[in-house]
């Protein structure tokens, strides 16, 4: 079996390491519109084979396509023009819906399986591949029911030989949870870092003094700009509702404080507390899984 990854960046390109290293096929080739990133991929033992994109359809049987949400729509598209019925394409975006809603009536459509591995890290490019990216991390494959078994069955395969935990999910209901639970705390992120940078004129003493906290906080700040500024207008209406919560919660905290409300500030910060639980639930019963 041949399998070929449309872009070798951080998703792709962890994706690509540990299936050639895994032996989960014959050849992993690689697609990327970087030479620089093509180059790098095969350097470092990520791919076999660096081709073109026209070859990487003809000739593979799974083809994934791990590059931003904008450029997947055309690409996509492109790829099932040309795809024929042994073949299986997915996608590895963060956004769904409009992805899906864009080949919603392509002959091919049936052979396409949308996915989002709910992994990553705050880097990118094929350096910032690592192995064993997809241990344990949620993988979520959208409208299944209109995909054809084979295609399935093998977009199944692949996440379960990189022990990835499926769920399955409607696209429009994705994107509703992704807002919440991913697109939202990089915004925060990206929000928090510019508001030291526009108060602390002295970047070099704020961050000599800055604790892990902070650096937590502000980790995912560094994450590529070229690939969230498509996944925030993608999902601009779930984003939007999200983030005015966000404004309120903060307006609380603020109308709190200069009060001198601590009690109120107390009750926000132990309702905000519930949050830990539900996270050490979810680690529990991960872990759980990964045991069976």
């Amino acid at each position: 079996m041949i399998v070929s990854i449309i872009g070798l960046g951080l998703i792709g390109g962890s994706m690509a390491l540990d299936m050639k290293r895994r032996h989960f096929c014959d050849q992993i080739w690689g697609v990327d519109n970087n030479p620089l990133h093509a180059e790098l991929a095969l350097e470092n033992n990520l791919v076999d084979r660096i081709m073109t994109l026209d070859s990487a359809i003809a000739d593979s049987n799974l083809i994934v396509i791990s590059i931003p949400v904008d450029a997947t729509l055309g690409v996509l598209q492109y790829v099932l023009d040309r795809i024929k019925p042994w073949q299986t394409v997915m996608d590895l975006g963060s956004t769904k819906s409009e992805i899906v809603k864009h080949v919603a009536n392509h002959p091919n459509r049936k052979y396409y399986i949308p996915a989002h591995p709910m992994a990553g890290t705050e880097f990118s490019g094929p350096l910032a591949a690592v192995a064993n990216l997809y241990d344990g991390k949620i993988t979520i494959l959208c409208n299944t029911e209109l995909v054809a078994k084979n295609a399935l069955d093998l977009a199944k395969r692949v996440f379960t030989f990189l022990n990835s935990r499926l769920v399955f999910m409607d696209a429009v209901e994705h994107d509703i949870h992704a807002a919440y639970i991913s697109h939202i705390s990089h915004i925060t992120s990206f929000s928090l870092a510019l508001t030291v940078i526009d108060k602390e004129k002295d970047i070099e003493s704020i961050f000599n003094l800055a604790g892990g906290g902070f650096a937590s906080t502000v980790r995912l700040a560094n994450s590529s700009a070229a690939m969230w500024a498509p996944i925030f207008l993608q999902n601009k209406e779930n984003l939007l509702t999200v983030l005015n919560t966000y404004v309120e919660k903060m307006l609380d905290f603020k109308k709190a404080i200069e009060s001198d409300d601590k009690e109120g500030l107390i009750s926000l910060m132990k309702e905000a507390n519930q949050v830990h639980d539900f996270l050490r639930t979810r680690n529990l019963n991960s872990s759980l899984w990964k045991l069976n």
